[in-house]
């Protein structure tokens, strides 16, 4: 309710659009949405046959192979046996599903449920079955002896035989899923899938790079030396969404720029400075300029009671951290099954590997594409459209700016966090420096190479203060050793990197020197 209460502010239009999709992601992700739905779709189905069959030809009906044809009390017998039925199939259904997230959360760690909540499948299974009991029980009642003027509702009694036949196909379908579903290369690649699609969110044409390219803007570096107010959140918890649009508006109202310095995901409390209100001086040139937006402040004003009320619809912070359109909460999914992989408890390494293949696949999209912009600029409409005009350089406002982390804190918070767990592991070990390797193909300037011969630099350290044997540290070492060179080649792009350990080596040169 607070969401749709929301939607009818006029500070937040700019942002509908990223509304409507948050609160639809929500719905979709509840474990009610969709059997609420398929409830709804059983309620009013089952009038509309029934009326349809008062309205039907009996003969015709008849003359369906398949259609029932039987008296009313075959069609009760029928009618009760489905309801019976998948109302107690459903109850298996769910009993399976709380069996498999208490199975998930222990193995794969409680943030991941989610995943399973959220799946659609087993949300249209369970609203299958509920959905075809409720039908069941109107089209039941409708059900009249032959002296009543209707009799039986044939094709609203075929047509609950067809929906129990489905729900019989569909359990099948079921248990098959959940057998995928459980299984962890599934919920890595789900994962994995989930990162994806936020750094191309985020990474893809979002930022405004060619606006900054197009624009003088000094205030870039300037605005810091402005008159500036802290900035509170209006309550404690996690910072879930940021809308951008509403912040710009609001700033244009103030005649000011926000800085916000917390990123999504972060907890804050209402006593936390998330950032700062700088007021854009009364002798600035953008304070003179005419445009077609009344709001637009010509005189800049400090933050009063209106605007701290508008600042808490730009931004949404809610108790529980949940899912959002936040790269580093979905890399954290990843990072939490490896990290559980490698305690004690369930010792899989192989799949700790495999999240650092996710990982490093998701980590190599962000390498290579352009990282979203920090500043965020406001083109105001000017009244005099005239071809001189539009000629000359665009004016643009500084009105925003947020946190962008950097590659460097994605891989440390990523892989780094695995290396912290896995250092007495030398497969994962391993696994980590093949995982540099392979950025390094990725990479595109020296801040990102340097980035990754730290990683290996502290991969090697790791091994060696924790290996157990001098055998398994030399082989870890010679290892990191071999992709640092490749990473300092200049051409290492253009080559493939094979390790030889040493052992190896001494093999290969025994055989040739046999063989000649």
């Amino acid at each position: 309710m607070k969401a749709f209460s929301q939607l009818w502010s006029l500070q937040t239009l700019a942002d509908l659009p990223d509304r409507l999709r948050n609160l639809w992601q929500e719905l979709i992700g509840s474990y009610w949405f969709i059997p609420t739905v398929c409830v709804i779709a059983g309620i009013l189905l089952a009038p509309v046959l029934v009326t349809i069959d008062q309205h039907f030809d009996r003969e015709t009906v008849r003359e369906i192979s398949f259609a029932f044809t039987g008296d009313d009390d075959a069609a009760r017998a029928i009618m009760t046996a489905i309801a019976g039925a998948v109302l107690g199939v459903a109850g298996t259904t769910f009993s399976i599903t709380i069996a498999v997230l208490s199975m998930a959360s222990s193995q794969f760690g409680p943030r991941l449920l989610r995943n399973f909540l959220t799946d659609t499948p087993n949300q249209f299974v369970l609203g299958a079955f509920i959905g075809t009991f409720s039908y069941s029980l109107l089209v039941l009642k409708s059900i009249h002896k032959y002296d009543v003027a209707f009799g039986v509702p044939q094709l609203a009694v075929t047509f609950g035989i067809i929906m129990a036949i489905i729900c019989a196909l569909l359990l099948v379908y079921f248990v098959q899923h959940m057998v995928h579903a459980i299984q962890a290369s599934h919920v890595i690649q789900n994962a994995s899938n989930d990162a994806i699609n936020n750094i191309h969110s985020w990474y893809g044409g979002y930022c405004d790079i060619q606006q900054q390219r197009d624009v003088e803007q000094h205030d870039v570096e300037q605005f810091h030396q402005w008159q500036a107010t802290p900035i509170y959140p209006p309550q404690s918890g996690y910072l879930q969404h940021i809308y951008l649009e509403s912040l710009i508006t609001l700033t244009q109202e103030y005649g000011g720029v926000v800085h916000l310095q917390s990123n999504l995901g972060d907890y804050v409390t209402d006593k936390n400075v998330i950032g700062h209100f700088y007021q854009r001086p009364t002798d600035h040139p953008n304070n003179r300029q005419k445009t077609a937006t009344p709001q637009l402040a010509v005189v800049p004003r400090a933050p009063d009671g209106m605007f701290w009320q508008h600042f808490a619809g730009c931004i949404r912070i809610e108790q529980r951290l949940a899912h959002s359109n936040d790269i580093a909460y979905s890399l954290g999914q990843m990072t939490e099954i490896a990290v559980r992989a490698l305690s004690p408890g369930i010792n899989d390494p192989k799949t700790a590997v495999n999240c650092i293949q996710s990982l490093t696949s998701c980590l190599s999209i962000m390498l290579r594409r352009q990282p979203p912009s920090p500043y965020h600029f406001y083109i105001p409409k000017s009244n005099n459209s005239s071809e001189d005009e539009v000629k000359q350089k665009r004016l643009a406002i500084l009105a925003l700016v947020t946190h962008t982390p950097k590659i460097s804190d994605f891989i440390n918070l990523s892989l780094g966090e695995i290396r912290r767990y896995a250092a007495a592991d030398l497969m994962v070990l391993k696994a980590l420096c093949y995982a540099m390797v392979n950025l390094n193909y990725a990479r595109v300037n020296s801040a990102q190479q340097q980035t990754l011969l730290h990683e290996l630099n502290l991969i090697k350290r790791a091994g060696e203060e924790n290996l157990s044997y001098q055998e398994l540290i030399d082989d870890l070492v010679a290892m990191c050793d071999q992709a640092k060179q490749f990473v300092l080649d200049e051409d290492a792009q253009h080559q493939h990197f094979t390790y030889v350990s040493e052992f190896t080596a001494n093999i290969r040169q025994a055989l040739q020197s046999q063989s000649s």
